[in-house]
């Protein structure tokens, strides 16, 4: 049911969990010397993450049908559709261009796990994508 290539998508969904496990800065502005604060910075949210400019640029890479695809697989991984409803969920993404903008995704609490969900319920999984690089 998938044309989006796994790969991509499990690319998607580490780079969303590194985003996701990242937490408000304890001082505004980072040293400059990571042995100090303990490698901890990498750890921090500040507005230049180069995390955050790596899942929008690749979100940006991303054609049409591929970003439909995800916003439907978040969407099945939340349950407001099921696997059943798949073209629906492609067709009400394909109506929603603002939901499938980079920072609209961004905003979505969870969505490395969201998309992991959305795999499976879909009867894929990223576990799949590393036996085949094997």
């Amino acid at each position: 049911m998938l044309t989006i290539a796994l790969e991509k998508v499990c690319f998607l969904i580490i780079k969303a969990r590194e985003f996701d496990a990242k937490m408000e800065p304890e001082v505004p502005e980072p040293g400059d010397n990571p042995t100090d604060d303990a490698d901890r910075e990498v750890l921090f949210d500040y507005p230049d993450d180069p995390t955050v400019e790596e899942i929008r640029g690749f979100i940006e890479s991303l054609n049409e049908d591929e970003i439909v695809e995800i916003l439907a697989l978040v969407w099945i991984g939340e349950g407001d559709y099921n696997v059943e409803e798949w073209e629906s969920a492609l067709a009400d993404a394909r109506d929603n261009p603002d939901e499938r903008r980079p920072d609209a995704l961004l905003s979505i609490p969870l969505l490395g796990d969201f998309l992991e969900e959305g795999l499976a319920e879909m009867g894929y999984s990223c576990r799949d994508e590393e036996l085949n690089r094997l």
